[in-house]
């Protein structure tokens, strides 16, 4: 039987939990209005609690993971998805639309809570895999030493965090953030961190600090993901790449 499984699951979960440990509690009010406006306009095809009937589960769509008040699941709102059968909802305000988010967001952290994973995770129940068959993969086929270094960024990562949470990292990395280049039709580049970014919009912060929103129907993006190599990773690691990968890392203490 697989161990694949087990271990992404188990990654998925320290994932989610740490983004529960930081998510702020949408307002009780805005989300009981919020309920109200979303069962009436999009329950029938979502689901009364977002999680998809007709239509997709919103609650872990990308689009409310980049979402904070509205910003980018109003416009999908609005515009509709026509060629997938989403009708548009123009008529909604902005208030209602904040409340809808908030409701949605509230789903959301509803079911990151029922995510729980210890810290303290055993890490004899990880530690399946064979670290001299990690550090090979390490230096060669995974291709990790071209961007880290056993003796710079990850020197004594096996001390420097607990065994479940460095397994998460090893495959769901974060802290590096995504920008853009922007080229409008005048030729000009904006370049910035990504804010948000759904089929429709981009929006960044630039170096000045200011936040430019374009329509993606307008312009040219061009995305840089500083963690592409860590996300391609993911469609080519064999189970025994990931247990021994893990044994290699944790022993660097």
């Amino acid at each position: 039987m697989s161990l694949r499984y087990p271990i992404l699951l188990t990654a998925v979960s320290v994932s989610i939990c740490i983004s529960a440990a930081h998510a702020v509690e949408p307002d009780p009010l805005a989300v009981k209005r919020g309920r109200d406006s979303f069962v009436a306009s999009c329950g029938f095809c979502h689901g009364n609690d977002g999680t998809g009937s007709r239509a997709p589960d919103l609650v872990r769509s990308p689009t409310l993971m980049h979402d904070t008040a509205g910003e980018t699941v109003g416009p999908v709102i609005r515009a509709g998805k026509p060629d997938e059968g989403m009708p548009a909802f123009p008529a909604l305000t902005d208030a209602q639309i904040a409340d809808i988010a908030a409701f949605l967001h509230s789903q959301r952290l509803a079911a990151l809570h029922s995510n729980k994973v210890p810290g303290d995770y055993p890490v004899q129940k990880l530690l399946t895999g064979n670290k001299e068959a990690g550090k090979a993969y390490f230096n060669g086929a995974g291709g990790c030493v071209k961007c880290h270094s056993v003796t710079g960024d990850l020197k004594d990562v096996g001390r420097r965090y607990a065994p479940i949470m460095l397994q998460s990292r090893l495959l769901y990395p974060g802290g590096a953030k995504s920008t853009a280049t922007v080229t409008l039709p005048s030729g000009e580049k904006v370049e910035g961190q990504i804010i948000a970014r759904d089929e429709f919009r981009i929006a960044l912060r630039d170096a000045a600090g200011w936040y430019r929103s374009f329509d993606l129907s307008k312009v040219k993006a061009e995305v840089h993901d500083p963690l592409e190599q860590h996300r391609a990773l993911l469609k080519k690691y064999t189970d025994k790449d990931v247990h021994n990968l893990f044994a290699y890392l944790e022993s660097l203490k």
